[in-house]
């Protein structure tokens, strides 16, 4: 089967990663420290939903088309095919994580076995965002095997907890702080996805023989070429190091501190309303550096000239 590797499935690998890390979050919430049910059901609602769309993308991008998408499917019976377990992972998560929020609907809870098993899918889907296009990189030197998965699942982290932690806070406010850890990991997964991508950046400027020329001119267009202003702000400055600061304002100013420990926090920590507008801000340059960074890998991508 054909794909065509443009924009267009730069959607997918956004969405699939986004509804992958929203589920996993969703499955964490078990171990949150007071009940969290609205960010609970709000996770397990856009994960599915996410990776459904997303995968409904694919399907029309690999040329099966609205008028026989069971071509896609039927790529199953081709096991040696990286699309064919892609088919398999994308499907055994949508069955799990809608018997899964179909359970919480009619029970309000949900067996941590089952969340377990979700979010080990859940994984992979993300992981497999980048299989997908690691499984070219012979011909795309930027898009290595060995980085990528790792750089998508990370991404796939930030993108889909962001997503949750905005609805919530639209929603159900008072929920965002059942996962104290959240303002750490908010400090940390921009930190490592900066990590993975100058690792990336690095390891594909150093190919050698017939791929130096397309893995140079890749780089080049990232770092200095015309997809530059993408990367430099839209990426880097939007995606990673303003959300990194505002959490760092609000880790700073104590922001979701425990009220029991809270006695030695500053007199100028934020209201109600500015810490808000501080944690949608940071949520939403989240999602626009997770969509970036799908679209710059798959745009900058030079393939190695065939001799």
């Amino acid at each position: 089967m054909k794909m065509v590797w443009d924009a267009f499935i730069a959607i997918y690998l956004f969405l699939a990663g986004l509804g992958a890390g929203a589920f996993v979050l969703g499955a964490l919430t078990n171990w949150a420290k007071k009940p969290a049910p609205a960010m609970k059901k709000i996770a397990f609602i856009v994960g599915p939903v996410a990776v459904a769309v997303g995968t409904l993308v694919l399907v029309v991008d690999a040329h099966a088309g609205f008028n026989n998408p069971m071509r896609f499917f039927l790529l199953i019976s081709n096991l040696g095919s990286v699309m064919s377990w892609g088919v398999i992972i994308l499907s055994v998560f949508l069955v799990v994580s809608i018997i899964d929020l179909i359970v919480l609907l009619v029970k309000k809870s949900t067996p941590k076995a089952l969340d377990i098993v979700g979010a080990v899918m859940a994984v992979c889907v993300a992981a497999y965002t980048g299989v997908l296009l690691g499984d070219a990189g012979v011909a795309f030197p930027l898009w290595n095997m060995a980085i990528l998965p790792v750089l998508f699942v990370v991404s796939a982290a930030s993108t889909g907890f962001a997503i949750v932690m905005l609805v919530t806070h639209l929603a159900k406010p008072e929920e965002t702080e059942a996962l104290p850890f959240m303002g750490k990991v908010g400090l940390a997964l921009p930190v490592l996805e900066l990590a993975l991508v100058i690792v990336l950046l690095a390891v594909t400027a150093t190919a050698d023989g017939s791929a130096a020329a397309a893995a140079s001119a890749s780089v080049a267009n990232l770092i200095s070429g015309p997809y530059a202003v993408a990367f430099w702000l839209g990426f880097i400055a939007i995606g990673l190091v303003l959300p990194f600061c505002l959490e760092m304002v609000r880790h700073r100013k104590g922001v979701g501190a425990d009220p029991a420990t809270s006695e030695g926090l500053p007199s100028d920590r934020p209201s109600g309303a500015s810490d808000m507008t501080l944690a949608l801000a940071g949520e939403c340059a989240v999602l626009v550096g997770g969509f970036m960074l799908r679209y710059l890998v798959i745009m900058a991508a030079v393939a190695v000239a065939l001799v």
